[in-house]
This record gives structure tokens, sequence and C-alpha cells, in this order.
């Protein structure tokens, strides 16, 4: 493990260099110690962090926060930009905890608004949700709704390398009116009972690639919001949670469309969806198009495909009406696995903007060991290769 994160800091290093014109060029380091904070996880290390990141934030030169071994303790914070350089990395060797009191956090526990080249190298982030599920559990109208973890809106250039983020209150990790943003090797884990914990969350962003990943946890294992474009998934772990969703869009009647997404060599395992488009059942302005998932593994999935666009959570604002959001050209390549339902693959589109250019190229799921079934309202496509279940278009 030592010699895996001095290899991360190594290249970051590189990266820190390299990202101005002269190599030689000073880097700044910053050890949070030496601003106050303290690794036992009791004394509150928030002025700490932020006085670091004030330094270096407002340096003209790159800079490496230093997160030693320890727990630190650290209350909700926003790292605000823009700042005097456009590379400051984050090097975590030990954990942030979250206070154990749910109701201090804000909507954010950690949070980067409007900063350019910020990496985050390996540490954990422990915010500590199991007191708040518990709270929501009962049903209480006092629990708040809880805190992200992370959140980046309104950055560039942001990599988020070999972190864990551990029981969120809420979403774990959210990318908001972002650009060029890599998350690798990242892991997100929670109990797949945890209310609205999902793993990643990326709207109204683009060029976002998401590698080598493993999410566990109680929602989406990846949401996809509206507004994301150049969306690339490539080989990530999901389950337990709600699988890879697109959606829910069309909730508001004026919304940015999402187009140009690829979900590629993945693994779903035990979860309530697999692949799943959904959209809230009114109009909207709203679209999706160019999606491939291609080379995908299931087991035990109970939606392993599927297509929703008639949301309406407790049938209100939509009842009786039918989705805005067209969805076109999406393909299904290589799909395999097994399905915990009967019917593997439902495409329930909207009857006003029926579902156009679905592609089904070599997909077998099976149920109880025998071809699944599918099933088709206002979707029109084709299909190449087996395709089982047999397909519905």
């Amino acid at each position: 493990m030592a010699n895996s994160i001095q290899a991360i800091v190594f290249i970051s290093l590189i990266f820190l260099l390299t990202k101005s014109s002269n190599a030689k060029i000073e880097v700044n380091k910053f050890n949070v110690l030496k601003f106050g904070a303290k690794a036992d996880g009791k004394k509150d290390s928030s002025k700490a962090f932020l006085d670091s990141w004030n330094v270096a934030c407002g340096s003209t030169n790159p800079g490496i926060i230093s997160v030693p071994q320890g727990r630190y303790l650290i209350k909700s914070l926003r790292f605000e930009g823009p700042c005097k350089n456009n590379a400051i990395s984050f090097q975590i060797d030990g954990t942030l905890v979250a206070p154990s009191n749910f109701k201090s956090l804000q909507e954010f526990w950690i949070d980067f608004h409007k900063v350019d080249g910020v990496t985050i190298l390996g540490g954990k982030l422990d915010a500590q949700g199991t007191a708040l599920w518990a709270c929501k559990a009962t049903q209480d109208k006092d629990c708040p709704s809880g805190a992200t973890t992370l959140g980046f809106s309104s950055s560039n250039d942001i990599e988020i390398l070999g972190l864990t983020s551990l029981n969120s209150q809420m979403f774990h990790i959210v990318i908001n009116g972002c650009k060029k943003v890599k998350l690798q090797s990242v892991k997100v884990l929670a109990p797949g009972n945890s209310p609205n914990t999902d793993g990643i969350h990326v709207q109204l962003s683009s060029d976002v690639k998401i590698l080598n990943s493993k999410i566990s946890t109680g929602d989406d294992c990846v949401s996809i919001g509206p507004g994301t474009t150049n969306l690339w998934i490539e080989n990530v772990a999901c389950g337990p949670g709600h699988g890879i969703s697109i959606g829910s869009l069309g909730k508001d009647f004026e919304e940015a469309g999402v187009q140009n997404v690829t979900v590629k060599t993945i693994t779903i395992r035990n979860t309530q969806n697999g692949l799943r488009i959904k959209s809230w059942g009114r109009p909207s302005t709203g679209f999706v198009r160019g999606v491939i998932f291609q080379g995908v593994k299931m087991f035990n999935v109970q939606n392993p495909i599927i297509i929703d666009q008639n949301y309406c959570p407790n049938n209100e604002n939509c009842p009786g009406k039918v989705s805005g959001v067209a969805i076109s050209d999406v393909v299904y390549q290589d799909i395999q696995g097994t399905s915990a339902t009967e019917v593997a693959m439902k495409f329930d589109c909207s009857k006003s903007k029926p579902c156009k250019g679905i592609r089904l190229e070599n997909v077998k799921l099976t149920y109880k060991k025998k071809p699944a079934l599918a099933s088709c309202a206002n979707a029109r496509g084709t299909t190449s290769g087996l395709i089982q279940p047999s397909s519905c278009f």
C-alpha cells in the first residue's frame, strides 16, 4: 500500500510540474499538522484544513496539501476558488471523519467551488451516516435530508485518484457544472439499505471519466443527470445498489439533455436495476441520445435493462401525463447475465416521444436458467446477433 501511494504521489508531482510551461517552478508543500490539525479523530481540525487551503490557493506556485496518517474530525468545509494557481494536490494518507451529530453538517460535507486543477490522492472520507439512516427509517419528519460527502461545482481539470468514501449521509460524490474530470480507482462503500446514497452523481458536466472503481451503496452506483455530455464509465464494479442510471430526467420542463455516454466493461451484482434510463411522466424539453452500454455482466439483477418513462413518485404532478424526454440512439452490446425477475428487458417509453434507434447486439439474459422475457411499449429498434430474451420491437 505504501509503495502504491508513493507511486501516485510521484505521478502527481510530475503532473503538477508539467502544468506550467516552466518545469523548474517551485512546488509548495503544506502539512495540515503544522496548521494545527490533530490526528486523534476528536479535536476539530476544520480550521487547519481551511487555513492550509487558503495559503495554497493564494500562492502562484503549485501546492501539495499533505494529510498524514490518522483520523481528522472535519465539519462542513467549502474550498473556494478561483486560486492564483491551477495545480493543488491533496495527498491524503489518513481518514477524514464527519461529526457524529448528523444535524451539524450542511448540504455538503466537503465542497470545492470554482477551483481548477485540483487533485485528490488517496485517503478515506468517513461520513458516519448510520445514525441518519436510522433516523430516516423511523420516518421522523425532523430528520434532515443529509449531506453529500464530496462535491465539485463549476470547476475544471479535476482528478480524484484512489479515494475511498464510506457511509455517506446522502450522495457520496457529486460533479456539478464541471469540465474535464477523472475519477479513478475510487471506492464507494455503504450498505444496500442506506437511503439516497448515490455513489457518483454527474450533472451539467462534460468530459467526465469514471474508471477502475468499485461502488457498493444503497442507491444508484452512478447517476447521470441533465446536461451530462461526453461521459465515459469503464471497468466499474457495481453492487449492491440501483445500478447505472440515466435520470431521473424531465423533472423540470426546461432541461438540458444527456448525450454521448459510454458505459463499458461493467459488472453489476445483486442490484435493483442494471442499465436504466428514467424520466418523469410529464412534458419536458430534455433528451437522451448517443448512449452505448457495452460489455456488461450482470448477476442476480432485478431489472437488468430498463427504460422507464412513466416515473411518477407518490403520483404527484404527473398523473395522466406523458414524458416529453426524447430517447434515441441507445445501443446495448454484449450484455450477459442473470435476472432476478422474469422480465429482464423492459422498454416502457413515452406515447408522445417513443424511444427510437434502440439497438440490441448479442444480449443474453436468463431467469432461473431459462430465457427471460421482454416487454415493450412505444419502443422502436433493431437487433443483431443472439438476443435473449427475444426482442419485442
